[in-house]
C-alpha cells in the first residue's frame, strides 16, 4: 500500500520532468544547484521548485514523499541531491526502458 501511495503521489508532478531530473541528477553525484538545473531542463523555478517539492520528503497531501531528493544549502545556493532511495528509483526506472 505504501508503494501505491508514492506512485500515486510521484504522478502528481511532472512524469517526463521527473525522469529528467533523476537523470541529470544521478549523473552529478554531488548535486547540482537549482539555476543551473533549470536551465538544463529549461523550466522556470517554481516548476523546479514545486517538483523537487513532491520528489523531496515534504508532506503536501497527507502523505510523505518519497525521499528521491534534498534540497541542500551550500552558502548562497541552493543544490538538488539525488537520495539513495532516488537512485535505485533511477536505476529502476532505466532498467525498465532497456531493451
Amino acid at each position: 500500500m505504501r508503494h501505491r501511495a508514492i506512485s500515486e503521489r510521484c504522478l502528481s508532478a511532472d512524469p517526463q520532468l521527473t525522469v529528467q531530473l533523476l537523470h541529470v541528477l544521478a549523473d552529478a553525484p554531488d548535486g547540482v544547484s537549482l539555476a543551473r538545473l533549470c536551465k538544463h531542463l529549461g523550466v522556470r523555478m517554481s516548476v523546479l521548485l514545486r517538483t523537487l517539492a513532491w520528489l523531496g520528503t515534504a508532506n503536501l497531501d497527507g502523505q510523505p514523499g518519497p525521499d528521491w531528493v534534498r534540497v541542500e544549502d551550500r552558502g548562497e545556493r541552493q543544490c538538488a541531491v539525488l537520495t539513495p532511495v532516488g537512485l535505485a528509483e533511477h536505476a529502476r526506472q532505466a532498467a525498465a526502458q532497456a531493451p
